[in-house]
């Protein structure tokens, strides 16, 4: 209980943290992974199923995300090139240049991660990747 416990409330602080330094740029967590998610694609660009996928989150959140960025110009979807079913998120001029100012202030804060050093950090994330597998959350 004390492991879980602490876990839990480790992600709560950490969250706190990054929330904290994207508040000032109008961005929340969950849009700022989302523009981040979007920059890594070659493209630019994402099936909004795809960005469910990878994300973690239900269809729903994805359009309540996509929403939001596109009210604020920070993505747009477009239709995909070669399946009519299927609709893209594809993010902005103005959404890069947000995501390249979003994760210098993200990173200011050392990614809401303090007090540990490079090893420590090293061995949390290889713990908590361990947990993860071992839940099934990724091979």
């Amino acid at each position: 209980m004390a492991a879980a416990t602490s876990i839990m409330r480790a992600q709560q602080i950490v969250l706190a943290r990054v929330d904290e330094a994207l508040r000032p740029l109008g961005l929340t967590f969950a849009r700022y992974e989302a523009l981040v998610l979007l920059t890594f694609s070659r493209r630019g660009s994402l099936p909004l199923g795809k960005m469910g996928e990878r994300l973690m989150i239900h269809p729903t959140s994805v359009t309540n995300i996509v929403d939001r960025l596109e009210a604020r110009g920070l993505a747009r979807r477009v239709d995909h090139p070669s399946d009519r079913r299927t609709t893209l998120c594809e993010i902005t001029d103005e959404g890069v240049a947000l995501v390249e100012e979003a994760t210098a202030a993200v990173t200011a804060v050392g990614l809401g991660i303090v007090g540990l050093s490079d090893r420590e950090v090293e061995q949390l994330t290889r713990l908590v990747a361990k947990l993860r597998r071992e839940s099934g959350d990724f091979a």
